[in-house]
């Protein structure tokens, strides 16, 4: 649903392309959303073998709905981090997740890394090759 807010009218192949999930488990997941009111399937006016789907005014007041849960969760999540911490967090979570889907990801707003920041140094080395459960913390 995000994705058709984001750009509304997409075809079902459009949207699992971007979802990164199979032709069929979005059609599956269309028909569930359209059953409960949340988006309505439009034949296309240029090829009526071909759907593209939109979001009904219940669908985008769900997604308000949604965003409004999602603040609020975040702002508690983040509690007691400061916008510092909160962008190490990220650029950590992003990495994580470029890590998952094989993507290479590039910080828009930062300078580039250098060696010394990515690779551990020796004072710190034998930390982070140690067992997590054994490890001590070592500062800086």
């Amino acid at each position: 649903m995000l994705a058709l807010d984001r750009e509304d009218g997409q075809t079902p192949g459009t949207l699992a392309d971007r979802l990164g999930v199979r032709p069929p488990t979005i059609t599956k997941t269309i028909n569930r959303l359209q059953a409960q009111g949340f988006l309505e399937k439009r034949n296309s006016i240029f090829d009526a073998r071909q759907a593209h789907i939109f979001l009904t005014e219940a669908g985008r007041d769900l997604i308000v709905s949604i965003e409004k849960s999602v603040k609020k969760t975040e702002k508690q999540a983040l509690k007691g981090l400061d916008k510092k911490e909160q962008k190490t967090l990220a650029k950590l979570l992003a990495r994580i997740e470029a890590n998952l889907t094989n993507e290479e990801i590039v910080f828009i707003d930062d300078e580039p890394e250098t060696e010394a920041e990515t690779k551990p140094d020796a004072k710190n080395a034998a930390a982070t090759d140690a067992d997590p459960a054994t490890a001590t913390k070592v500062e800086a």
